[in-house]
């Protein structure tokens, strides 16, 4: 009866194909089964390492059909005899009596698979063939056996080649579906495809506990077509590119739908012989060309607001803006809106006190002062005039720097001065008359400011409060047209200062 339910199918799939613009194969191959069980019985991760797979083989016939009068897409079923199953080995090496077990769940089935085919032509003869499909599967005959091999020489062989079929426990579905897909290669009249399909649905109910198997199948299959029917002739394409030359704009060479059949290398679509930019991708707006970018700063001009000076995107193509012309952009800038120095990042030079002197120029930059003491405040005037008529009283060996004994005892006031107060600073300036030779007159000025600054020091005055500048006759008080108006210009000019 099987047999016979089984040529039945055969010779109605044939029936079909009579009917239909078609081809029919012989199948055949060979491919791995197992079963992938699921079940929550303690330990069964560790007992299903002694599965494996069965390896079997598979022959039948398949339609292909073709869909639409074309030759790319086909619905191929088939009736296909199949082996599926799984075996199972332990050797046994705990303290158990049972030296190994072997188990075989040997099941055999008639596939009806329902696959859609794609064919991809890589050559005249040759096509690239990719499809999928769901499957029924009808049980045809099958059968289990156990071996089990004692430590003590016994052997116990169990077999049921009658299994038990049914919804029950302990008995094998009647049908079976599943999905299934293949890839492979047509040449002419072979095909050869590599197979693989998933069981959807339990093919067998245990009476022990509860589960789940289906079935899993991988293998390859040899095809080979016994004829067809002639197609209708395919349209005139003299350049092979899938276009009826009654369709092509461009019959003699090979192009897409989208350009009418014309080339088109950069993929833009537009044809090569309406692209001003054939090698690379553009619009039609720019006839093909891609949209400028006049100053090369990756921002296309289209999207750039400053189209002819390089830019960022963050701020639509224009430079990182300076609104404040000092030089540091605004992203740099604490003080965008204030010019300012990059020394102070982009802010103004500070002034800590607000005297209106800044901190670079003054003095005390804590303590408000005047700008004619260096931004600090000014010194009480009876204290200045008294360094100012000491400084007067300050005399030299004529023509030398040598202080007189007389200028001593002036100079010790003014030391008395700068030991009251710590914060006073004193800058000693030298000067001569324009007698005499230029450079010397140089020398002797500084030379002079520096015995000043040596005594006051020798007092303990900290040098680091002392100034001492050679001004030579650079900065006379008068002409110098008298001997009193030169012994006037020849002096020692003291300048407190905080």
């Amino acid at each position: 009866m099987k047999k016979c339910l089984f040529f039945l199918l055969i010779s109605f799939l044939l029936s079909y194909a009579g009917f239909s613009q078609a081809r029919i194969a012989l199948v055949g191959g060979i491919h791995t089964s197992t079963v992938i069980e699921k079940n929550d019985v303690p330990g069964f991760d560790e007992f299903k390492k002694g599965y494996s797979n069965r390896t079997g083989g598979h022959f039948g016939i398949i339609a292909d059909l073709p869909l639409n009068g074309s030759d790319r897409f086909s619905f191929q079923p088939g009736i296909i005899f199949q082996n599926k199953g799984r075996k199972y080995f332990n050797n046994d090496t705990s303290s158990s009596p049972v030296q190994s077990l072997t188990y075989n769940q040997l099941i055999n089935y008639v596939d009806l698979p329902l696959n859609l085919v794609v064919k991809f032509p890589l050559s005249a003869k040759t096509k690239f063939i990719i499809g999928a499909g769901p499957y029924l599967s009808a049980f045809y005959n099958g059968k289990e056996t156990t071996e089990t091999f004692y430590k003590n020489g016994d052997f116990i062989e169990d077999k049921n080649e009658d299994l038990p079929v049914g919804n029950a426990e302990g008995k094998y579905a009647v049908i079976n579906y599943g999905i299934g897909a293949l890839a492979g290669l047509e040449f002419g009249r072979v095909m050869l495809t590599a197979n693989a399909s998933q069981g959807l649905n339990d093919f067998y109910r245990s009476p022990d506990h509860d589960g789940s198997f289906r079935h899993r199948v991988i293998g390859a299959t040899l095809g080979i077509f016994l004829g067809q029917k002639p197609l209708p002739p395919a349209p005139k394409d003299r350049d092979k590119d899938g276009i009826p030359d009654t369709d092509d704009a461009c019959p003699d060479e090979p192009g897409n739908s989208i350009t009418n059949g014309c080339p088109d290398r950069d993929g833009d679509g537009i044809a090569d012989k309406d692209d001003n930019c054939p090698g690379e991708a553009g619009t039609k707006k720019y006839l093909g060309c891609p949209v400028p970018d006049t100053d090369k700063d990756g921002i296309n001009d289209e999207k750039d607001k400053c189209p002819d000076t390089p830019g960022l995107a963050k701020y639509d193509g224009c430079p990182i803006p300076d609104t404040d012309n000092d030089g540091i952009n605004d992203e740099e800038d604490q003080c965008p809106e204030i010019a300012g120095l990059a020394k102070y990042k982009g802010c103004p030079i500070p002034d800590s006190d607000k005297d209106g002197i800044n901190d670079e120029e003054d003095n005390c930059p804590q303590v408000a002062g005047v700008k004619e003491n260096y931004g600090c405040p000014p010194v009480a005037k009876e204290i200045t005039e008294k360094v100012d008529k000491a400084a007067r009283q300050i005399q030299f060996t004529v023509n030398k720097a040598e202080l007189t004994s007389a200028s001593y005892k002036v100079l010790d006031e003014v030391i008395a001065i700068l030991n009251q107060d710590k914060t006073l600073k004193l800058t000693i300036e030298g000067h001569t008359s324009a007698d005499g030779n230029k450079l010397s007159n140089q020398k002797l000025s500084e030379q002079r400011a520096n015995a000043v600054k040596v005594y006051l020091t020798s007092k303990y005055i900290d040098p680091e409060r002392l100034t001492a500048i050679g001004y030579g006759s650079s900065k006379p008080l008068n002409d110098g047209k008298t001997s009193v108006e030169r012994n006037q210009n020849r002096r020692v000019h003291l300048k407190l200062s905080n």
